[in-house]
C-alpha cells in the first residue's frame, strides 16, 4: 500500500469516524453506534482516523468538543489527555491565520481596526493566557475564539496554555459523552449534568469581569481625555 492509499484511506476513515459520531450526538445513536465500534475495534485505525479528523475539522466546521466525543468511544477516561492535545491542535489554523492577517485586514477596514484595537486591549488588561482560558469556558465557538485570539495579536504560547487549560473541562463533558455512548445507544441521555456547563460559563464570566471593566473604564477615559 503507498503513502497515497494510506493517506486517502484514513481520510476517508476519518470522515466517517466524524459524520457517524455526529449523527450519534445529534440525531440516532443506535443507529451508527455498531459503525463506531467497528472503527474503535483497531486502536491504530480509529487514531489515525482520529488524527486526521483533527486536520480537517476546521474545514468541515464541525464542533471540537466532537473530538473529545470520539476520543472517549475510542480510549474512554485515558482519551481526556488526548483530547486536550487534538483541541489545541485543531485550533491553530484558525488562530494562523487571524493573526498572519491582521495587520493587513486593520489598514483595510475601519470596523476591523476598532475591533482588533479592542480585542488587544483586552487581552492587554486580562493577560493573553486568561482571556483565551476564559472565553474558552464560556460556550461560545471554539474557530471564533481562535480567530479573536488571533486578530488581538495574542503570542502563540499564552494561546496555547489559555486553550489547553480553558478545554480542559469541555475535554471532560466530551469524554463522559464518548464513554457513555453505549448507553446513549441504549436510550440514556444523562451523561452530563448540565450544572456543569453552568458552573463552566460562570467561573468564565468571573475571570473576564475585572478585565472587561478595567478596558471599558480606561476607553472611557481615553475617550472623555
Amino acid at each position: 500500500m503507498n503513502r497515497r492509499t494510506a493517506f486517502f484511506g484514513s481520510l476517508v476513515a476519518a470522515v466517517v469516524l466524524g459524520a457517524t459520531a455526529v449523527v450519534a450526538w445529534r440525531v440516532s445513536p443506535a443507529a451508527v453506534f455498531e459503525r463506531l465500534t467497528w472503527l474503535a475495534s483497531d486502536p491504530l485505525r480509529f487514531g489515525a482516523a482520529l488524527l486526521v479528523l483533527t486536520a480537517v475539522r476546521p474545514v468541515l466546521a464541525w464542533p471540537t468538543t466532537l473530538l473529545a466525543v470520539v476520543a472517549g468511544f475510542g480510549y474512554g477516561w485515558l482519551g481526556v489527555p488526548l483530547g486536550v492535545v487534538l483541541l489545541v491542535v485543531t485550533a491553530l489554523p484558525a488562530y494562523g491565520l487571524a493573526r498572519a492577517g491582521r495587520l493587513r485586514l486593520r489598514t483595510e477596514s475601519e470596523t476591523a481596526d476598532r475591533l482588533c484595537g479592542a480585542g488587544e486591549r483586552f487581552a492587554d488588561a486580562a493577560g493573553g493566557g486568561r482571556a483565551v482560558t476564559a472565553t474558552r469556558l464560556l460556550p461560545l465557538p471554539s474557530d471564533a475564539i481562535s480567530v479573536s485570539a488571533g486578530a488581538a495579536g495574542v503570542r502563540l504560547r499564552p494561546f496555547l496554555v489559555g486553550t489547553a487549560v480553558g478545554e480542559l473541562p469541555w475535554v471532560v463533558v466530551g469524554v463522559a459523552v464518548g464513554v457513555s455512548l453505549d448507553r446513549l445507544a441504549a436510550g440514556s441521555l444523562a451523561a452530563v449534568d448540565p450544572t456543569v456547563l453552568v458552573a463552566m460559563a460562570g467561573l468564565g464570566a468571573l475571570l473576564l469581569a475585572g478585565p472587561v471593566y478595567r478596558t471599558v473604564v480606561r476607553d472611557r477615559l481615553t475617550a472623555t481625555a
